[in-house]
């Protein structure tokens, strides 16, 4: 038989090789270089300062973050680039969020990815899942306690996995955020692993201890994070060594005075940066510097931390937003966006108006509600704030006790009892049904938990069979929903809320979830509620119609932009709060009526306006009539 001839290679075309520069000339400097050398001078100041001139470790800082940036993949630095050209991208109206657990809403990270469509559907842009990175069943904390920060909880997924729903998520126009638990880590983490081995240079990353001398010391001055369930900050170990634990026993935290510390958790974040996050929420960061003598909240070196991880992400991924988890009342929680020449995050929680927002519809009474937002439409409208009603955690009253006190007579123990009856609906008349969390009948200091829908009456409705106070409770919902969507900022939903999900009581059978009342609206996404969507005859369409219809009204008005003047205005009625924003000779004025009667509100105006909601003009503003728990935005324009 005949073999076949071979046949000759062809000599492979080479590329031309791009020019260089000449001989003689500088190489340009590439985009970490640049980024560094702009920031460098700062960076070197506060690193030395903080770590006693350890020249050493700021060295290896640098040749971290240069590493970091070698390994961003190209899209990502395509990104970096379009953003820096773009700083205020994230500031724009039409940006809409939603948190979920990814094994609630779709059991992996896989299952996230193929529901992509109905996110899109919701018209969300922005996705916070929840913790996911491996913790140790049972002593995870929802997934606040980490033991590997490269690695993903494996019945979620792989990290292959969260990256591959990064990139989908970025072609189809959605920011992903993920939280990155600084305070501590599990005790099962390596780090751990190795402190309570003895194995030196790891003990030195936690807050060991012998005796109880010095922790003793600590708790004479640091508050208690769960004083039921977790009471003290400190743990003893097995072998007799005492740990500090803020949050829970298995939470180790990080000693930040070591440089070690900040430099390989600075990597982590990186790492997780470099899989295609957007946006890294930074987990309790008021918690992150301890000092003796002082509660270890706030102290000013958390705020140098927090300045040099700003730095790092604008050297090696400037297209990346640090999210900070600061829930605290506002003038412990405006430091940390920084100054315009030194910004620390870039976003922050508005939890006060939250809590303030409950209150409000608790009492009937907007008085506490308008002062909140005084404050806030004082402060620069740089400040970028995450707006919601409702999130994974609970509901903690931090309230103005000393104004309600001095406005009211209101006692702070007594006021945080009749919020907990009136939301838990042991009060006379409420159709509130949730549950508390961390109950201290002592000091009345519980916090609340349930879904926006059942705390608005849904449930209790429903299981009435009544469809009048059905109605109620749907209106409601999308009061508060609209209430959110009129403040400055990024709104985020919690999922379930756009479907009106109810309480979810199966964790009452489960012995790993039973102690925690938080579960109950971290129940699975009910698919089937979802499917109902589309029917506005049922609860679950009028509230995701509803929804996507305030969403996109807030999407095209240019009054809901970062820049319009804001402002809150006398309304002639104590249950009803006005809000104004002004933008390019356009004006809407934003009516909400937090009682359950019809009310009358009354404004300065005498010019034409129209309701944006529900259609229909008006002469005036003298006399507007406001359904139970209802709301209208009117807009006036100048031109017209």
């Amino acid at each position: 038989m005949k073999k076949p001839r071979k046949e000759k290679k062809k000599p492979l075309a080479v590329k031309p090789a791009a020019p260089g520069p000449a001989a003689g000339e500088a190489v340009p400097p590439d985009d970490f270089q640049r980024r560094l050398a702009a920031r460098r001078e700062e960076l070197k100041w506060l690193y030395c300062e903080l770590y006693h001139n350890d020249t050493g470790a700021f060295d290896y800082f640098l040749t971290m973050l240069r590493r970091c940036w070698e390994a961003r993949k190209e899209p990502l630095r395509a990104q970096d680039r379009v953003r820096e050209e773009d700083p205020g991208w994230y500031r724009r109206r039409d940006l809409l969020g939603m948190m979920l657990y990814v094994n609630a809403f779709a059991g992996t990270l896989r299952g996230v990815e193929e529901r992509l469509p109905y996110l899109q559907e919701c018209g969300v842009n922005y996705l916070h899942l929840m913790p996911l990175l491996a913790s140790p069943e049972g002593r995870s904390d929802g997934g606040y306690a980490v033991s590997d920060f490269r690695a993903v909880e494996p019945r979620l997924g792989t990290m292959a996995d969260l990256e591959h729903l990064a990139d989908a998520c970025r072609a189809a126009g959605i920011r992903l955020c993920l939280d990155f638990v600084m305070n501590h880590t599990s005790e099962d983490h390596d780090w751990a692993r190795r402190a309570r081995a003895g194995e030196p240079g790891y003990r030195e990353r936690y807050f060991f201890y012998d005796s109880w001398e010095i922790p003793r010391a600590f708790e004479k001055t640091v508050p208690q994070v769960f004083p039921t369930t977790a009471p003290g900050s400190f743990t003893q170990l097995e072998g007799g060594q005492i740990v500090m634990t803020s949050f829970y026993p298995y939470q180790w935290d990080l000693n930040y005075a070591n440089p070690v510390v900040f430099n390989d958790m600075t990597e982590n974040m990186l790492y997780l940066a470099n899989r295609g996050m957007d946006v890294i929420r930074l987990d309790a960061i008021p918690y992150i510097w301890k000092q003796l003598g002082t509660d270890c909240r706030n102290l000013p070196q958390v705020h140098t931390l927090s300045r040099m991880l700003r730095i790092a992400c604008e050297i090696v991924c400037p297209s990346v937003l640090l999210l900070g988890e600061v829930v605290m009342e506002p003038a412990k929680v405006a430091p940390y966006f920084g100054t315009t020449e030194k910004p620390e995050c870039h976003m922050l929680y508005n939890v006060t108006t939250m809590a303030t927002t409950w209150h409000t519809l608790a009492t009937g009474d907007v008085s506490l509600l308008r002062r909140q937002m005084e404050t806030l439409c004082a402060l620069p409208k740089d400040f970028l704030f995450l707006n919601y009603l409702r999130c994974h955690d609970d509901i903690g009253w931090g309230l103005d006790y000393p104004w309600l006190k001095a406005r009211f007579g209101t006692e702070e123990v007594a006021h945080k009892r009749y919020l907990n009856d009136y939301f838990t609906g042991k009060w006379p008349g409420s159709g509130a049904r949730g549950e508390l969390y961390n109950d201290d009948p002592r000091l009345g200091d519980a916090r609340l938990c349930g879904t926006t829908a059942s705390l608005c009456g849904m449930e209790a409705a429903d299981y009435e069979r009544d469809p009048f106070k059905l109605e109620r409770a749907v209106a409601c919902d999308l009061t508060l929903h609209a209430w959110m969507l009129s403040q400055s900022g990024i709104p985020v939903i919690y999922s379930g809320d756009e479907v009106g999900q109810l309480n979810d009581y199966a964790y009452h059978s489960d012995p790993a979830k039973r102690e925690d009342s938080r579960y109950i609206h971290r129940g699975d996404f009910q698919w089937e509620l979802a499917a109902l969507r589309a029917d506005e005859s049922t609860r679950q369409g009028k509230l995701f119609q509803g929804l996507r219809r305030l969403e996109r009204i807030r999407a095209s008005e240019p009054c809901f932009d970062g820049q319009a003047d804001v402002w809150v205005e006398e309304s002639g009625s104590a249950h009803v709060l006005a809000l104004c924003r002004r933008m390019e000779g356009r004006e809407l004025v934003c009516l909400f009526n937090f009682s359950g009667q019809f009310v009358h509100a009354s404004l300065n105006r005498d010019e034409s306006y129209t309701e944006l909601m529900y259609g229909g003009k008006r002469q005036g503003l003298r006399d507007v009539e406001l359904w139970p728990n209802g709301f209208a935005w009117l807009l006036r324009d100048d031109e017209e």
